[in-house]
């Protein structure tokens, strides 16, 4: 036999496969803290899409593909009139969510927002109640939904801890795509096998790369990137349940599977069991929409702002002490292009809470930024340096810190204090602190869509667990909804 032949004996899937499909089929108990946490997570992620429907660069992508296509039973878009097929709701819904880059985060050897993936999720639960119910059924209740937040949001995160996808230059919605896929195939029915084949059509489909989130390419992509990969994971899990094959060493296959088309060769390290950590300790942007390896950096803007906004022409430098991660993905020079530019600039997001003492989504937008020279003279004057502390306890898991300082010095000799924030007012450290200002924002958000008695009544069912947790998903997207 010759030495080039290919073996043609299908082999036992391979063992993440496995692993994720055992976990996502399985109804092992799930802390009552990730049930809560989770709950607060569908608040903000919703409130993250209502708000972005202000934004025609954003609503432009909303709607069927061929306008005026009606589906029957089709899964509603918040904030909108839209009732779509389950693909297409779930890409209009991952694209409001993740839009203006202030849902939560995860924050290891790979980052993302797991909450993209609600985009998958709802958009089938909706679907499927609503056809339950047409049928005489029971539809499926908003705990299942929060089931479903908490497991895409574990295997998303697991697999971030210690791969690092950037480092290969790819990016890190192919999580959204795996952990979605397995989800929503559970939801549809799927078995244990079914879930094994839809999570390897979803490694097979390979990854996107990240030129759209770095310099020179930065752009609009990557506000829609996870509403592409929640969408794709939903058709994928579709084809699977009307019996498509899977790809059983997708992974580990030589020469053709990922590991070594992808990944440098290397397997995945995945040396924790999937549970409900991730959930209990996602980060949420709560304050401002800006990338979070930059979080903590606003807030020591925010807080010097008062000292140097009088000062402005005295300013001589201004030295920022961040993460290496923040220096690798956000530290950025020269012209910005776009507002997807500007929210990726961890510069700009200094300049703009120094001057005005804020962040919010409209100081990206270029009208704002065409009529403030101020903003690149200050960061013009910025020098960015790394502290190896943060940097470590930035990938400690006890820690996982997103540290910056800030201290601005003068012509005079003169210089503030150097401000330093450990902890972003969204980790698990802060919760005491930022859940209230969480439920704050999300009631703002909410009435930049809907009449006040229609916010209130939606801030009430979101605040009360087991209510909101034995409605009906029908119901309760039916609330979310503009006639």
């Amino acid at each position: 036999m010759s030495a080039n032949v290919d073996i043609n004996q299908r082999p036992d899937p391979d063992s993440l496969l496995v692993k994720i499909a055992d976990y996502v089929f399985e109804n092992e108990r799930l802390s009552a803290d990730a049930y809560q946490t989770a709950r607060y997570c569908l608040m903000d992620t919703l409130g993250c899409g209502l708000l972005a429907l202000r934004f025609p660069e954003c609503t432009k992508h909303l709607g069927p593909i061929i306008p005026g296509t009606t589906v029957v039973n089709g899964a509603r878009v918040p904030g909108t009139s839209h009732e779509l097929d389950p693909v297409m709701a779930a890409f209009n819904i991952g694209c409001i969510i993740r839009w203006l880059d202030f849902n939560d985060t995860w924050l290891a050897a790979e980052w993302g927002h797991p909450s993209d993936n609600l985009g998958g999720i709802l958009a089938t639960a909706d679907y499927l109640s609503r056809v339950a119910v047409s049928q005489g059924k029971a539809p499926l209740t908003m705990r299942d939904v929060l089931t479903a937040m908490i497991k895409a949001h574990e295997i998303q995160g697991v697999l971030a801890l210690e791969n690092s996808y950037n480092r290969v230059g790819l990016d890190h919605v192919l999580l959204v795509r795996v952990a979605s896929t397995a989800v929503v195939t559970k939801m549809l029915g799927g078995s244990r096998d079914q879930i094994i084949d839809a999570v390897s059509q979803a490694w097979v489909d390979g990854c996107a790369l990240r030129t759209y989130r770095h310099a020179p390419n930065a752009g609009s992509r990557k506000s829609w990137a996870a509403g592409d990969a929640t969408s794709r994971a939903v058709r994928l899990a579709m084809i699977t349940m009307k019996g498509e094959m899977g790809l059983p060493s997708v992974l580990s296959a030589p020469q053709w599977g990922f590991y070594d088309v992808l990944f440098n060769g290397e397997a995945f390290k995945v040396n924790q069991a999937f549970s409900s950590y991730v959930m209990e300790n996602v980060l949420f942007k709560i304050s401002y929409p800006a990338e979070f390896h930059a979080q903590t950096a606003v807030e020591c803007a925010v807080q010097l702002h008062d000292q140097v906004v009088t000062r402005l022409e005295d300013i001589e430098r201004i030295e920022v002490t961040t993460h290496e991660s923040a220096i690798r993905i956000i530290s950025k020079v020269g012209d910005l292009a776009n507002p997807a530019d500007r929210d990726h600039c961890l510069q700009y997001m200094i300049a703009i809470p120094l001057l005005y003492g804020d962040l919010v989504a409209e100081h990206y937008e270029d009208s704002f930024h065409q009529q403030d020279p101020r903003i690149d003279q200050l960061r013009d004057k910025m020098v960015i340096a790394e502290d190896l502390s943060y940097t470590r306890d930035y990938l400690d898991a006890d820690k996982r810190s997103i540290a910056n300082a800030i201290q601005v010095f003068f012509t005079d000799g003169s210089s503030t204090e150097k401000v330093a924030v450990e902890y972003p007012i969204g980790h698990r450290r802060r919760r005491d602190e930022g859940i209230p200002v969480l439920e704050a924002k999300f009631l703002r958000n909410l009435q930049t869509r809907f009449p006040q008695g229609r916010s209130e009544q939606i801030m009430a069912l979101c605040s009360d667990q087991a209510q909101l947790e034995s409605m009906p998903v029908n119901e309760f997207m039916s609330l979310l909804t503009i006639n």
